[in-house]
């Protein structure tokens, strides 16, 4: 890849990177603030200065590694985790799914708004706009939207693998009986290993694709 071309790209997903992973950190902090758990707040991570939120190695060295390494088709990134407390909690075992589900959610959200843009501004646009304003700006920007979709579901589904501390882990021992939620959650100080196998052995993408087609369907973007 020349680096005229790794410059572009990057610009391209450096922004919607960097608003799918703070958007989705910021919204666990939020919710846990609403459910009584003000410990996000009081520590500055309820804010969108990007400085508060970024992960040397998950924002920055890791998406460019991955990059590089998958000649700019795939891009993964994160930042640093949102400090809850569930003790805080009225009902620490629902509120803690609640909190969870938030961050993924809020992806899809992302994901559906840059739907919406795309299809109902930003294209429609391209027909009342001269050649060169389309190559300047309008092209850019469907890039720069269309990457904000597929940056967004690939981050929800991810994090929607039922393994602790992913956000899917969490929410399921929200849901399981109260002997088989502490199960699960006695895998959380593996979890981390568990994932990283899962994602070399490949299974990953048995949890992961179904869940990007059926999140691309559901948002209008196949």
């Amino acid at each position: 890849m020349e680096v005229a071309n790794i410059i572009r790209q990057i610009a391209i997903t450096a922004l919607p990177i960097l608003i799918a992973i703070i958007l989705h950190e910021v919204a666990h902090g939020f919710i846990a603030y609403k459910l009584g758990d003000p410990t996000a707040k009081m520590m500055g991570r309820l804010t969108l200065n990007p400085i508060a939120h970024i992960d040397i190695f998950g924002t920055v060295l890791m998406p460019l590694l991955l990059f590089v390494l998958t000649n700019g088709q795939f891009v993964f990134g994160y930042a640093k985790p949102v400090p809850i407390n569930p003790y805080n909690f009225k009902n620490p075992k629902r509120d803690m799914a609640i909190s969870a589900a938030g961050g993924p959610l809020t992806n899809l959200s992302l994901a559906f708004l840059s739907v919406l843009i795309l299809k109902y501004a930003v294209i429609p646009a391209a027909g009342f706009m001269s050649e060169d304003v389309v190559i300047k700006f309008i092209k850019p920007m469907v890039m720069m939207l269309t990457a904000s979709v597929t940056i967004n579901v690939i981050l929800a589904s991810f994090n929607l693998i039922p393994v602790p501390p992913l956000d899917g882990g969490r929410v399921l021992m929200g849901f399981l009986p109260h002997k088989q939620s502490q199960a699960l959650g006695k895998l959380e100080p593996y979890g981390m290993i568990i994932i990283l196998v899962l994602v070399a052995t490949g299974m990953a993408r048995y949890i992961i694709m179904p869940l990007m087609n059926l999140f691309m369907a559901l948002i209008g973007a196949v």
